[in-house]
């Protein structure tokens, strides 16, 4: 997908970029790959591939949830800026916390947002288990969203105690989501949300299938969730 293919796709979909964002995603391209030499941060590199597979696959989300409208979003695991920071370009007044396990990747985010100028953006190196017990934190984000980080029993234990009663959990799988969901259902219930719709579509060019499923947060989240950093992953509700 290339730049022109890039700003066409998105305007079919309602989304028209400025001169300012298009500028952006290209300083975005290139702090990446920069970056990329120094600290793993994507396997993806090839500028067609990252306009498609990192900043069109991230933008997605806003073509089936309402991202107009100013809130608090929590990206967990969110590596690179993926998806938040593409919607953070598009959606300036959304307030922005990203929550990553690994330092080297906050330092990364924090170069970037200051390359791109983005404000109302916090980064807090953390692992998810342990931020979603925080009380600074825990139930206080309109939307969570997390991207390709665990299987949707785990990733539910993470990203639902974020949440505050009425807001979302977003989560955006490949393929394996009806299976992932069916299996998840008893600890997104556990946890206090309900799916409200899961939609599927298939990336243009490449003709692959993704899926984003949107969970209302409807009550509290039991306290003793999330558990100990490791436990979602080793034992997860299911």
């Amino acid at each position: 997908m290339n730049i022109e293919q890039f700003e066409s796709a998105l305007k079919d979909q309602g989304i028209e970029l400025t001169g300012t964002q298009l500028e952006q995603f290209d300083l975005y391209y290139h702090t990446l790959v920069e970056w990329n030499e120094k600290i793993n941060l994507t396997a993806i590199t090839e500028k067609e591939d990252v306009y498609l597979k990192h900043f069109y696959d991230s933008i997605t989300a806003a073509f089936y949830f309402d991202f107009t409208k100013p809130f608090h979003l929590c990206d967990v695991g969110a590596g690179a800026g993926f998806p938040s920071i593409p919607l953070k370009i598009i959606f300036p007044d959304m307030k922005l916390t990203i929550v990553d396990s690994l330092n080297k990747r906050i330092m990364f985010l924090n170069h970037l947002a200051s390359v791109l100028k983005l404000d109302n953006v916090q980064f807090v190196h953390d692992r998810a288990e342990t931020f979603g017990v925080n009380p600074t934190y825990r139930e206080k984000f309109d939307v969570v969203t997390a991207r390709a980080v665990a299987r949707m029993s785990v990733l539910s234990e993470l990203c639902l105690p974020l949440a505050r009663v009425g807001g979302h959990f977003l989560a955006m799988k490949a393929a394996s989501a009806d299976e992932e969901l069916t299996t998840a259902q008893k600890a997104i219930s556990t946890l206090g949300g309900k799916v409200e719709n899961k939609v599927t579509f298939t990336l243009p060019f490449e003709e692959s299938d993704r899926s984003i499923i949107i969970i209302k947060k409807e009550k509290q989240t039991p306290k003793k969730y999330p558990r100990k950093p490791g436990t979602p992953g080793k034992s997860p509700i299911e």
